[in-house]
């Protein structure tokens, strides 16, 4: 007589097929169901394989069965949960009242449905073609390249290729950084094109080496881009996880060594398209390969690869659940048992991977959210940033708290104390209004400097040794020849002029001569005296009692010498100012009187200071080349090689060092000013208001 108290359960499917898969990491045999209809693949256990050798409609039956067949002790409720796990994949015949339930989260699952857009517009699949045929025609022409002297010789040639572009690494570098002009980024679009496809033709080829059907290759659009995909989920059947791993591998292989022959191809070609193709293909294969599918935490090739590694399929998902459990465990003291053994080296890491991975996909998400706010019409990009935040970083934090309050109950009263409590002191700590500061580059220089040259073109005739020199005194002598002669030439002619007016008698006919004389002589005085400013200006004196310094060594008595090359420096050593540049959003918390900190570079003592001035317009020019990033300075400037013009808005503040620096020289380094105490969490929401005003606007 069947139980009553037992539902029946309805029968398997007919057409999955069941393949033994390699053994689990404890041994243990595994194997793996297929669903030739949606081409999905599990991967049960042995208690899972029993549960379907002695399938019937009752579960303690089944239970039993497996109990007396095998040494394991199986209750109903296992039993049960297999079933319900195989009706929630689909993978049973079910009645008329699963079917109606099972049509109703169909209809939900369908692309007619808002909640299906809601999870499938981050990355839909559109397949194009069925590749068999066209992939068993090129097996045998690559097959020779993954022989093992084929793997050798790419390797090496990478190799080569990299060696050989290190010797050219400057020129490499800048040609890298010339591609961001329009023909560049058409050209990269290109070579990701040629990589993508040579990354999912080593998928499918592989796959296809150990007789692995390719379902099919096409377009996924991610976040509305398109990008090429593989479909090779037929690999699971294979028992090897050796050979999964080379499937896993095969794509970033490919790119990899791409990017190697295109650097070695590089190295050896003349400037030109070629060139500047293999450009294209090295850079796109080495980013694209190492920044976006080597990466574990978003399921791309490093999630398969590391999944096939430790031999632990749904990683993520796994690793989740450990991670809750021991979050709550830690935080609530419940005893929540985890579903898998794992050794403890092991389960610690799995709990460290899932919090990376959990860390990564908030920055990813909210990069999406922003992209798609940023990329589509303000009204479209609004929606889609909403739902991006709320759907896919507040609503699985909000299902996590949303336990939490219902098991609150659950919290032993100390504990909940001690919770409420570091709670409480976070939020105060945020709240409090802690002593902050502005730190920025800087450049520190001596208050009072003079910089020497000569007037113009010029020989040296005397050059102050470098030591302290008084103000007034002589610190360079020039000598020009041209305004000596020039000199001597006006002096013999006003001795001339003036002769010649006192030899005019008083006749009428003499007098008539006399303003016309005059005049000469007025004319030559004054050149006479604009050659002797000349000539006083080739005489360089000191403006105020300092350091006389950097005197260059090779200038000698009678060296010419041209008026751009600087003689000498001339500086007051006892009173330093530094030059800071703040950005504009931190200018207008810097105030007069403000205590500072300089820092100079690669130095570790900080010298104390005090905020003189602030510009209240912004810098147009820097105004010392030691902050131009072209020079190996702190602050981007424009393309521009006669000016130092920053690239953002940047302001000004000047600040007075209590003591002098030990160095006599410009000294490059950072500032670090003291702003009034703010609350971090009003700053905050100060800035959100800000971004909302912003953005306000349609």
């Amino acid at each position: 007589m069947v139980s009553t108290a037992t539902p029946l359960l309805p029968p398997l499917r007919q057409d999955l097929q069941l393949h033994q898969a390699a053994p689990n990491r404890d041994g243990s045999p595994a194997w793996t169901i297929q669903d030739p209809v949606s081409n999905r693949f599990f991967r049960i256990g042995w208690l899972e394989f029993e549960c379907l050798r002695h399938w019937s409609p009752q579960a303690d039956r089944i239970a039993a069965a497996v109990t007396a067949s095998t040494p394991m002790s199986v209750a109903v409720e296992q039993v049960a949960a297999f079933a319900r796990f195989l009706e929630y994949h689909q993978l049973l015949r079910l009645d008329g009242e699963a079917m109606a339930r099972m049509a109703a989260t169909s209809r939900v699952l369908t692309w007619h449905h808002w909640r299906w857009w809601l999870c499938h517009y981050l990355f839909v699949r559109i397949p194009l073609v069925r590749p068999e045929r066209i992939l068993r025609m090129i097996l045998p022409l690559v097959r020779p390249l993954a022989s093992r002297s084929g793997r050798i010789f790419l390797v090496v040639a990478s190799l080569l290729g990299v060696f050989l572009t290190t010797r050219q690494w400057d020129v490499f570098t800048h040609s890298v950084a010339g591609l961001i002009t329009p023909a560049g980024i058409l050209g990269f679009l290109l070579a990701i094109i040629v990589c993508k496809t040579c990354h999912e033709l080593g998928h499918a080829l592989v796959a296809t080496h150990f007789g692995v059907r390719v379902g099919h290759m096409g377009i996924a659009l991610m976040v509305l881009w398109p990008m090429l995909y593989t479909d090779v989920g037929e690999s699971w059947k294979l028992r090897s996880a050796r050979q999964r791993l080379a499937v896993s591998v095969a794509g970033v292989g490919c790119e990899l060594v791409l990017a190697g022959l295109a650097t070695l191809a590089w190295a050896l070609l003349v400037d030109g398209p070629a060139r500047q193709a293999a450009l294209y293909a090295a850079t796109t294969g080495l980013v694209v390969s190492l920044a976006i599918n080597a990466s574990p935490f978003m399921r791309f090739d490093g999630y398969f690869i590391l999944s096939d590694l430790l031999d632990i399929p749904n990683l993520h998902e796994r690793s989740g659940n450990l991670a809750r459990n021991w979050l709550r465990n830690r935080l609530f003291g419940w005893q929540e048992t985890d579903t898998e053994s794992f050794s403890r080296q092991m389960r610690f890491w799995l709990i460290l991977f899932a919090f990376m991975t959990w860390c990564y996909r908030l920055v990813v998400f909210a990069g999406i959210a922003a992209a798609v706010y940023f990329f589509f019409f303000k009204a479209l990009g609004v929606i889609l940033f909403v739902v991006e935040i709320s759907w896919f970083i507040l609503r699985p934090i909000t299902t996590e708290l949303g336990l939490w309050i219902r098991r609150w109950r659950e919290i032993g009263r100390g504990r909940l104390a001690g919770l409420v409590v570091v709670l409480m002191t976070g939020i105060t700590a945020l709240a409090w209004p802690w002593e902050s500061h502005v730190g920025a580059p800087a450049v520190a220089h001596p208050g009072r400097q003079q910089l020497v040259f000569s007037p113009f073109a010029a020989q040296v005739v005397y050059l102050h040794p470098t030591g302290m020199v008084q103000a007034g005194e002589v610190l360079a002598q020039f000598e020009s020849p041209d305004l000596v002669a020039r000199n001597k030439q006006n002096q013999a002619l006003v001795q001339g002029l003036q002769q010649k007016l006192a030899g005019l008698s008083v006749q009428s006919d003499e007098m008539d001569q006399r303003p016309v004389v005059s005049g000469q002589l007025a004319m030559q005085l004054a050149e006479t005296a604009a050659v002797q400013d000349e000539q006083n200006r080739l005489e360089v004196r000191a403006g105020f009692t300092g350091l006389w310094l950097d005197n260059d060594p090779l200038l000698r008595e009678g060296t010419w010498i041209s008026p751009q090359i600087q003689v000498g420096l001339l500086i007051d050593p006892a009173r330093w100012v530094v030059d800071v540049y703040v950005e504009q959003r931190q200018v207008d918390q810097v105030y007069l009187g403000a205590s500072a900190l300089f820092r100079p570079e690669r130095g570790w003592q900080a010298f104390s200071g005090t905020v003189t001035d602030i510009e209240t317009s912004p810098c147009s020019q820097l105004v010392s080349p030691l902050f131009d990033a072209r020079r190996g300075g702190p602050i981007a400037t424009r393309d521009e090689p006669a000016t130092m013009t920053p690239a953002d808005t940047l302001y000004r503040v000047r600040l007075e060092l209590a003591e002098p620096l030990p160095m006599n020289r410009e000294v490059r380094g950072t500032a670090r000013i003291e702003t009034p105490g703010k609350s971090r969490l009003a700053e905050m929401g100060r800035q959100l208001l800000a971004v909302l005003i912003r953005e306000s606007g349609f």
